[in-house]
């Protein structure tokens, strides 16, 4: 008996536009592949990332396509022939030498096909995949059922009748789709990326040849509370005439324990226990050992298939336990006993075209998140289940997972075929990615109940019937509460179920349970960022701030580049690559509320909104881990921040844009996201000297100072303070506020209130006083903090005459000093192997702050530039 063979059906593929004969068949890009790009690569359309060309293909998405390709049959001997199409870009209609073997509707479930009838000895086989128009087919879904409510917040209401990546899709509301007569239509798809309704084979096919073979191999893990020891069932179904398993667990390629079990009813079970085993943790927290379980499938004596999977030990829990003050309840994450605060990002698609994304690509993005001291990214529900490369570099660099069921934003159909499909997907899902250590949280969606609450459908808390949910105009309500929750219980029992995102109390917008989305900064009621304090919730699953993006990355989109007539920051182009409707007012709004900025030259514009981005989401990190105090105390436990990434090159919320360029907001939340920091906050309080006065009062401004150590060691600091002039640069104070203050484990602990340290009182010295806060351990500078009165465009920032960027220890290091405060200093290269190890840093008198640096010589100081608020 032969071991099992697979080849991959990778090569030959061409493609043609479906229902014209005339048309020839073209050679694809690359494979997996999806039409978009193979168009570009035919020359046949323009790159639609290139100023404005997403408006000239939109016909693409309304057309059937055809791909084909030929392979010649490896000689079967007696063995049973399946083709696996890992992903199909959405309705498929597959062929096998002229014999229909295979229909899909949905991109994300994998299909396996039994072809040993229909596959030819001698001569080629032809494989051809015949795409349908998504987009057409969901509006005929609309029309079939016409009782339901369609509607969503972002796209076409159709695209919640298919199951494809949400975020391709267009919406179609006349209110979204014109925007200046100059554009004439303005396709808005997410409220950050283009629409592109693309089809194809975005994942890998293959042939399988076997007698037998494991068809999967899956476990569960429970590590006692004690975490002395764990126990792994682990399982592996078989199809064929197997006739037993060879299960074995390594640990760095040592044997840990291995045992042969009988295969029964197809499926073969065995029980490990494993005794101090060896931890996984979260990045920062520990280390990320993996284990692999391997499994050889013998037959009459001979092998004939063997499959391994890694995957770490580890407890994981949400707590959700009643608070101290009794205000709601807690929502954090507990890893092997441990409460972890989880500063991180949220994901989406890192492409419009996902074959496109390598897993060289995963890994780097991974990597950003890893360095930026993030220790969860959240998968959001309108892209995709990602590549098997973005959750390995997760489970090896300690980033844990939240991921979302594949729903977002609207009002999803509950019709029996729908649910069918969206049971199939997510069985297939669950099992694909249930090994993974990283994942610690599967949520049914992205703000359906949020959409459920704003148009006001069905929704009784104490209806516990499943069936009389399919009955209301919320029906998908069966899906997040009944269809999901039985097939997590069954799959992966050891993992959190989560309704939605947010979910919690009363409503969504509930901050003391469960998590919340905080979009009054930048939507809602706009808020001013200095307030986040008051804007907290258990758990912030979202928030965020747009920034332009590196004006490389503008200059790589417009047609001309940098003597393209649209490169200033109003221009129609840069405009088309914004998506977020009323940007130009909200972008306006944060800008004019805290900076002083210009527009020209626009270099310096992207450098305001980055800044102002920075200070925004720093201010969030700062105030809401500040609320992470301790047992009973644990009122914020989480901030992930709206998002790490784009899809495309474009102006959003991203804190790293689609060219992986960071920007000035990645590493203010790098330093917010230390294991040790130090936070103030400025006040002002007025007081009338009596209730018949508004000409009497007195103002009182304050520093609020605290520390936060999320580290699990306490740790002994002095606490230092000084003050500058802004004007002057003369430095107007300093003390030791404390020479040893214990700062307890894994917790924030509030130091002191004072007055901003002034020479008078009342005389608006406040106002121009710069103040740094530093935390010393054994003569060495932990943490840092600098504050100043705000809003900052009120000001008097003067130009340094001695702003110092100098390289040092052997280029290894810039060292940055100045002779009066300047705010956010932020270090530019034009070359992208330049990686700084920080940026945007508040440089103030008497201090050299050292920035590290990759890719620079030692002649390479004039490659530096520089930029800083008052330029």
């Amino acid at each position: 008996m032969s071991r099992r063979e697979v080849v991959p059906i990778n090569e030959n593929w061409c493609f043609r536009q479906a229902n014209s004969e005339e048309l020839r068949f073209l050679p694809v890009a690359q494979f997996p592949t999806n039409v978009h790009l193979d168009l570009i690569h035919n020359k046949i359309i323009p790159d639609p990332f290139i100023g404005k060309n997403e408006n000239d293909v939109q016909w693409v998405g309304e057309k059937a396509w055809i791909y084909r390709t030929t392979f010649a049959l490896p000689h079967l001997n007696g063995r049973k022939a399946v083709l696996a199409f890992d992903g199909l870009d959405t309705y498929a209609t597959v062929r096998l030498n002229g014999h229909q073997i295979l229909e899909t509707e949905n991109m994300f479930i994998p299909e396996r096909v039994d072809v040993t009838k229909s596959l030819k000895s001698q001569g080629d086989n032809v494989l051809e995949i015949t795409f349908d128009s998504t987009f057409l087919i969901g509006k005929k879904i609309v029309e079939k059922h016409p009782d339901h409510l369609w509607g969503c917040f972002n796209g076409d209401p159709s695209r919640l009748a298919v199951r494809k990546a949400q975020y391709h899709y267009v919406n179609s509301h006349p209110m979204f789709c014109w925007r200046y007569a100059v554009d004439k239509y303005f396709f808005q798809g997410w409220d950050w990326g283009p629409t592109l309704l693309s089809c194809g084979p975005w994942r890998p096919i293959w042939l399988e040849l076997y007698n037998s073979c494991i068809l999967d191999l899956y476990f569960t893990t429970e590590v006692e509370k004690s975490l002395e020891s764990a126990e792994i069932v682990a399982k592996a179904d078989v199809d064929g005439s197997g006739d037993e398993v060879q299960f074995e667990i390594l640990l760095e390629g040592k044997s840990v324990g291995k045992t042969t079990a009988k295969v029964f009813n197809g499926v073969a079970t065995t029980t490990f226990e494993v005794e101090q085993p060896e931890l996984w943790f979260p990045a920062s927290y520990g280390k990320q050992p993996l284990y692999v379980l391997q499994a050889a499938l013998i037959s009459r004596h001979v092998e004939c298939d063997s499959v391994s999977k890694r995957f770490g030990l580890r407890r994981a829990e949400v707590i959700q336990r009643t608070l101290d003050d009794g205000l709601g309840t807690t929502f954090f994450f507990e890893i092997n006993n441990v409460p972890i605060f989880c500063g991180g990002c949220n994901w989406i698609p890192a492409d419009s075209f996902i074959p496109r994304i390598s897993p060289q690509k995963y890994r780097d993005w991974v990597k950003l998140v890893f360095s930026g001291n993030q220790v969860m990214v959240r998968v959001w529900g309108g892209g995709i289940y990602e590549g098997k490369a973005f959750y390995d570099s997760c489970d090896e660099m300690g980033i844990l997972v939240w991921q979302d069921f594949l729903f977002a934003c609207g009002n999803y159909p509950a019709h029996n075929e729908f649910l069918a499909s969206v049971e199939r997907e997510a069985i297939a899902n669950v099992k694909l990615l249930r090994h993974h250590p990283s994942i610690v949280i599967w949520a049914g969606n992205n703000e359906d109940y949020q959409y459920r609450e704003d148009m006001v459908l069905d929704y009784d808390p104490d209806d516990k019937d499943p069936q009389r949910w399919l009955n209301t105009n919320f029906p998908a309500r069966y899906i997040y509460e009944k269809l999901l929750v039985d097939v997590t219980k069954e799959l992966v029992p050891g993992t959190y179920y989560h309704f939605g995102s947010p979910f919690g109390g009363k409503n969504t917008r509930d901050p003391t349970v469960g998590d919340i989305h905080q979009w009054n900064v930048w939507h809602g009621t706009q808020e001013k960022y200095q307030n986040f304090d008051l804007l907290a919730g258990r758990f912030v699953s979202e928030f965020g701030m747009e920034g332009f993006p590196s004006i490389n990355t503008i200059d790589d989109y417009l047609p001309n580049g940098r003597e393209d007539s649209d490169r200033y920051p109003q221009s129609s182009t840069i405009d088309f690559h914004n998506k977020a409707i009323g940007h130009e007012r909200r972008i306006a709004l944060y800008l004019v509320e805290n900076l002083r900025y210009k527009f020209e030259p626009i270099e310096q514009f992207v450098y305001c909104t980055q800044l102002m981005q920075a200070e925004c989401l720093a201010s969030a990190y700062r105030l809401w881990k500040r609320q992470w105090k301790g047992p009973g105390k644990e009122h914020c436990a989480g901030a992930l921040v709206w998002q790490i990434n784009d899809c495309w090159p474009v102006t959003s919320w991203a804190i790293v844009d689609y060219h992986l360029r960071p920007k000035l907001a990645y590493y203010v939340i790098k330093r917010e996201l230390s294991s040790v920091t130090i936070g103030m906050k400025r006040t002002a309080k007025t007081t009338f000297d009596d209730r018949y006065t508004h000409a009497h009062f007195k103002t009182v401004h304050k520093i609020e100072i605290w520390a936060s150590n999320l580290s699990l060691r306490a740790c002994t600091v002095a606490v230092d303070l000084k003050a500058w002039d802004i004007i002057t640069g003369k430095e107007t104070f300093f003390t030791t506020l404390h020479s040893a203050f214990t700062l307890p484990p894994n917790r924030s602990i509030e130091i002191t209130e004072l007055d901003v340290p002034v020479s008078k009182n009342g005389t608006d010295e406040e106002l121009r006083t710069v103040v740094a806060a530093y935390l010393v351990e054994n003569r060495q500078q932990v943490a840092r903090c600098v504050n100043w009165p705000e809003p900052l465009k009120y000001a008097h920032l003067q130009r340094p005459k001695h702003l110092s960027v100098k390289l040092s220890s052997g280029s290894a290091m810039v060292q940055i000093s100045s002779e009066i405060p300047v705010k956010g200093v932020a270090l530019e290269c034009s070359d992208d192997a330049v990686v700084w190890a920080d940026n945007c840093i508040d440089v103030v008198p008497g201090e050299a702050v050292e920035v590290g640096v990759e890719g620079l010589g030692c002649t390479d100081e004039e490659k530096i530039g520089v930029r800083y608020l008052g330029l």
